[in-house]
């Protein structure tokens, strides 16, 4: 059962039963009646928050204010996920990425083939065959496929330019921007309504709860208090 729900009808309970208990029975009547009415006060803050209430000012404010709930979300996206810094740093990451991903396909050993064969078909061929053919080019087969890995490590290393590093991320945080405010357009009322009550409202219902714990707690309170007074 909803725990606002349970907690009022416990506290109308004691209610009740303050009227039939014959020992302590007022001190029973004002710990329920306490309760009841913290209770029933937190939970009507709470409906208040997302329904309107004829008569009741301020009743209904997440509907009533949804531009700003609106322009808070989009301020909330933009500011913590795609700040300038941000972009720039997934810039540079994706291009490392891009980097490596790159170096892990190349097969080095059939790049330095395909360089030996350029070499057999080109003037060189000539003096190749002289020194020994291609078993003489073999010692630099190490050499070669380590600097070509060194170079594409250093590639992926080059700070791009500011200025056209700059100029990229903001062409995409203005595009992600447009996205959102295009997005959040087609939000109604009723849909961040029901956005916010998805996110917080089975967690309001603590507050009917402790509602009638420390409202129950001052009418019993208050009822030892008269008998000793």
């Amino acid at each position: 059962m909803n725990k606002s729900v349970m907690t009022n009808l416990v506290a109308l309970a004691m209610v009740a039963g303050g009227y039939f208990v014959p020992v302590y029975g007022d001190v029973i009547l004002m710990t329920g009646l306490f309760a009841l009415s913290g209770g029933m006060t937190n939970w009507l803050a709470i409906h208040m928050l997302f329904e309107k209430i004829p008569l009741l000012y301020g009743s209904g404010i997440i509907p009533n204010r949804f531009e700003e709930f609106r322009f808070s979300i989009k301020q909330l996206v933009m500011k913590e996920f795609f700040t300038p810094e941000h972009v720039a740093k997934f810039l540079r990451q994706s291009m490392h990425a891009s980097v490596t991903a790159i170096s892990d396909r190349i097969n080095f050993d059939q790049v330095f083939e395909d360089l030996i064969s350029v070499i057999k078909t080109s003037p060189m061929g000539s003096m190749l065959s002289i020194i020994g053919g291609q078993a003489a080019l073999e010692p630099l087969r190490e050499p070669t496929i380590t600097k070509l890995q060194e170079i594409i490590v250093e590639l992926g290393a080059i700070e791009p330019k500011e200025s056209s590093d700059n100029d990229f991320g903001s062409v995409l945080i203005g595009q992600v921007e447009q996205v959102i405010d295009n997005r959040l357009l087609e939000l109604t009322p009723d849909q961040v309504k029901h956005i916010v009550q998805n996110i917080i409202r089975k967690h309001l219902g603590w507050l009917v709860v402790w509602g009638g714990v420390f409202g129950g707690f001052i009418g019993f309170s208050v009822s030892i208090m008269n008998y000793l007074g």
